[in-house]
């Protein structure tokens, strides 16, 4: 009985042996199939084919907010290049932006004009964020990348169930006066964008001390060195993306979704049930006012909001579209 039963163990282990035997073949020759064999001449000549990088192409004139940026300069070009190299073959971050760029740059323009801010300045944001409500290791938060003190400071309300931050329209209006002020008290759109990344003491400093008003001529820390150039390598890609290497068709781009409004100045004690009634879910609630940090409004003195929701409908995808009928006019202005 035992030598039955070991006969019958070793057969089923030589079985099982040239089971994986045969399975190993099986995926040898798929793995072959799928990597065939080349000599090294032949790689090479392929890779040589099919793999090319160029140096990417640069303006002869560029201007930002209206303000001209000195190309004759060598370093000028040097550093330009340097960024918009980066954001070219970076292409997954520069393609995610242009994506949002189209939904939400609508939502932005009727505050730029309001107060009078250049439109350039709204690569500020794209830069800051990636047009995303992120949290920076410094906490600062939102599309304009806001710390608390400054979000106060700037009309924003932060608090544990009302963060304005995260409001894309409320935080463009307070970004909107941080760079006036910037702009009336240094006398130009991009020293007021390099005080958005230094702080505007900051610059107010190096011009007093450097004695020079010209960004370009400032000896300044290397990330606001390197910040208005980003910012105008993102502009340059942006207003030419096909230039660039970026084909986008209209449908690839995320849409603006056409909202409601409903103004509350109430306590909303459960805001889930406040979604059902209103006929979305609390996903899609949170989705458009993520502004609303807990899953109740308590709201005890009785502050008016404004609370987004989609109108019926449009939260199909077939219907989001936006027709533009060259790419060039997705970002030359909103």
């Amino acid at each position: 009985m035992v030598l039955m039963i070991g006969n019958t163990l070793n057969i089923m282990n030589k079985n099982t042996l040239i089971g994986i035997i045969l399975l190993a073949i099986t995926m040898a020759f798929c793995i072959n199939a799928m990597f065939p064999l080349q000599n090294d001449e032949q790689n090479e000549r392929d890779f040589h084919n099919a793999y090319k990088i160029y140096n990417v192409p640069l303006p002869v004139k560029l201007d930002f907010a209206g303000e001209e940026v000195p190309m004759e300069y060598g370093f000028v070009h040097e550093n330009l290049e340097r960024e918009i190299t980066v954001n070219t073959y970076w292409a997954s971050a520069t393609l995610l932006i242009m994506k949002r760029a189209n939904r939400y740059l609508p939502l932005m323009e009727p505050v730029f004009k309001k107060y009078g801010v250049p439109e350039d300045m709204a690569y500020i944001a794209m830069i800051e964020s990636q047009l995303a409500n992120v949290i920076s290791n410094a906490a600062a938060v939102g599309f304009w990348q806001f710390t608390r003190d400054a979000a106060v400071e700037n009309g924003l309300e932060v608090s544990t169930e009302v963060d304005e931050r995260y409001n894309v329209i409320n935080a463009t209006e307070a970004a909107c006066k941080v760079m006036k002020a910037s702009r009336d008290r240094l006398g130009s759109w991009t020293l007021a964008a390099a005080a958005y990344n230094a702080g505007r003491t900051r610059i107010i400093t190096a011009v007093t001390d450097q004695n020079q008003h010209n960004f370009y001529h400032l000896y300044l820390n290397d990330e606001t060195s390197r910040y208005i150039y980003r910012i105008l390598a993102l502009k340059i890609i942006m207003q030419n993306p096909q230039r660039y290497g970026f084909n986008l068709r209209n449908k690839d781009l995320y849409a603006p979704i056409p909202t409601e409004q409903i103004k509350v100045n109430n306590t909303i004690p459960d805001l889930n049930a406040f979604a059902i009634r209103n006929g979305v879910s609390y996903k899609t609630l949170k989705d458009f006012n993520p502004w609303l940090r807990q899953p109740k409004l308590t709201n005890k003195d009785k502050n008016s909001y404004t609370i987004l929701l989609p109108k019926p409908g449009f939260l199909l995808y077939k219907i989001q579209q936006r027709s533009i009928s060259k790419p060039e006019e997705l970002f030359n202005g909103f």
